[in-house]
């Protein structure tokens, strides 16, 4: 009875997987949280189906988007004004709830990845 309780639990936890409701989180005005090194980078952005608008310490930066499929994403800086800002950035949803999803990025071509999350505060 104990081996085929643990077995059934085993099971029912491996079929889980995170909710990722993406299309909620195509337009919208956010704030991310990223950490890097113990320190928390914070920016706000907004999205639209073609746009994001994004200020970050202070500086606003605008990114073409173009979407992959439904949790994928790429942003090409509209304006780079850096060598840095000339790589694409593609973003993950990894999973959503109702006002946050957590995401992971890299530059196009780079195995680096960072992850951090999201909230809607419009």
């Amino acid at each position: 009875m104990r081996k085929t309780s643990f077995l059934l639990i085993l099971l029912i936890s491996g079929c889980y997987q995170a909710e990722r409701d993406c299309m909620s989180y195509r337009t919208g005005t956010f704030e991310s949280t990223i950490t890097i090194d113990n320190t928390d980078y914070i920016s706000t952005f907004s999205r639209n189906d073609s746009i994001q608008v994004e200020t970050f310490e202070g500086r606003t930066d605008s990114s073409s988007v173009r979407w992959i499929n439904d949790c994928e994403v790429v942003f090409r800086t509209i304006n780079p004004k850096s060598r840095i800002d000339k790589k694409d950035i593609h973003l993950k949803i990894l999973s959503t709830t109702d006002s946050t999803y957590i995401f992971e990025y890299n530059y196009v071509g780079e195995p680096n990845k960072q992850k951090g999350i999201a909230k809607r505060i419009d």
